[in-house]
């Protein structure tokens, strides 16, 4: 009698998730609003959306602290890492079809503690909502960039809230995928642009006769922790983006498709990043270069690229908004007619709920009004866990026991996930630490504005 061949992890996750996902598919046929819709392109197009966003342009800054070797260094190292840790997520959301959002994966991380999914949910939405304050933050930096401060900061970042505020109310990712698409395409105009424009200007804006930029390919002399972690903060905040994963593939109508939308973005987004950091590096230099690096530019060439940004400012934020939206509205309207049909209860409490995010995400832009010391905090509170630990964690479940140290190949992998989990705790203390100092360094130093201030952040 012929040996039964025994299943392979793939094969089996690949059977379940089939039946589950197609009982999800079917069970939503009837409905109004179907949420299992996503083609991998779709889906594709809302991570070029994630990850081509203003953020890119702080790695200039980043590569004149760390020095242009090690911050293209770092770039692959961190990009490579978010990869290999992206495909652990799918492969522990193929195994769980049940999961709607990274909150449902902490609570299995945690042996299906209620504690560990109520953790999970205030992180998850706080990151978010940090998100959104961002994109508050440079949407009134770029209104008064291209308007000559022509109205209170203040008012700017409001307008900047209700525009994302509107954006965000369609119900379903699959929805926001097309503006996505169009507004990951205009950002990379901006990116192109900024470059050109880096190169065939005559001086970085704020130039010094006599001081020629200076490009250096290691750290200069002096370079402190707190400088080279917030810069190395920097690009992680940028790559990585691993919390919206879940949320995507729950919403695909075919998950095992998911790596080929991951590959794709995964090699433009390093390409994009390391040539904007090493080209606008080399030609504004330590001395002139901004986060973002827009404000490197001489006037005119600042506000023609920056005006390209304007879709992706309003809608990375809006597509937070929208995720977090998703995962309260989901928990409200749980086993409720108002989650899938056009009700007036369900549409005025979807926009509730989207109101509330950007109100606390207008105050926290006000609070903490500075682009770079606010990618490094939301870097360290938030890419430790999201990043790095609970991934690492996710392969010690799916590969339990004796499994994980099978051959030399799997117990080197297991060694790199210890090591990952190691990680995301050093960026959340020191990361913590070093963001929180440069912050007060910022105050001290009289670097930024006061807290609900009317005073121009224009770039």
């Amino acid at each position: 009698m012929a040996e039964k061949k025994e299943a392979t992890f793939d094969e089996e996750s690949s059977v379940d998730t089939v039946y589950s996902i197609s009982g999800q598919i079917a069970k939503e046929s009837g409905h109004e609003i179907q949420y299992r819709t996503c083609s991998w392109q779709k889906t594709a197009g809302l991570l070029f959306s994630e990850y081509i966003c203003l953020a890119i342009l702080s790695f200039p800054w980043s590569y004149s602290v760390l020095g242009l070797v090690p911050g293209v260094l770092v770039t692959v190292a961190v990009a490579g890492t978010v990869q290999y840790t992206s495909l652990i997520v799918w492969k522990f959301c193929m195994k769980h079809p049940e999961v709607r959002d990274v909150c449902d994966i902490g609570r299995i991380l945690f042996g299906g503690s209620e504690w560990a999914y109520n953790f999970t949910a205030v992180m998850f939405i706080l990151n978010n909502t940090f998100i959104q304050a961002l994109h508050c933050l440079v949407g009134a930096k770029l209104l008064n960039t291209l308007s000559n401060s022509a109205l209170c900061t203040i008012g700017f970042s409001a307008i900047s809230a209700l525009l994302c505020f509107i954006v965000s109310l369609p119900r379903t990712l699959s929805q926001l995928s097309g503006l996505g698409t169009f507004s990951a395409i205009t950002m990379g105009i901006a990116v192109l642009l900024a470059i050109i424009f880096a190169g065939i200007q005559s001086e970085p804006f704020g130039f010094v006769a006599g001081e020629p930029p200076i490009v250096t390919k290691f750290p200069v002399a002096g370079t402190t922790f707190v400088t080279g972690m917030s810069a190395f903060l920097n690009i992680s905040y940028t790559l990585i983006g691993q919390i919206t994963i879940p949320s995507f593939i729950a919403e695909m109508k075919e998950p095992r498709d998911f790596p080929k939308a991951l590959w794709a973005v995964t090699i433009c987004e390093v390409v994009v990043f390391t040539l904007c950091g090493a080209i606008m590096y080399h030609y504004v230099g330590n001395q002139y270069i901004t986060a973002p690096a827009f404000g490197s530019l001489q006037p005119t060439y600042k506000k023609i690229a920056f005006s390209f940004a304007i879709p992706t400012i309003v809608y990375l934020g809006s597509l937070y908004s929208s995720v977090s939206a998703r995962f309260i509205f989901f928990r409200l309207f749980r086993n409720s007619k108002h989650r899938h049909s056009n009700t007036l209860i369900g549409w005025g409490a979807w926009a509730g709920i989207i109101a509330v995010t950007w109100i606390f995400a207008f105050i926290i832009a006000e609070v903490i009004p500075f682009f770079s010391d606010m990618l490094s905090l939301m870097s360290s509170l938030f890419d430790g866990w999201f990043g790095f630990i609970y991934w690492g964690m996710a392969y010690l479940i799916l590969y339990p026991g004796k499994t994980r140290w099978e051959g030399p190949l799997r117990s080197f992998e297991t060694i790199v996930n210890y090591f990952l989990i190691a990680l995301g705790f050093f960026m959340l203390v020191a990361g913590t630490y070093v963001s929180i100092q440069s912050i007060i360094d910022s105050y001290h130093a009289s670097a930024v504005g006061s807290v609900f201030s009317c005073a121009s952040n224009a770039l």
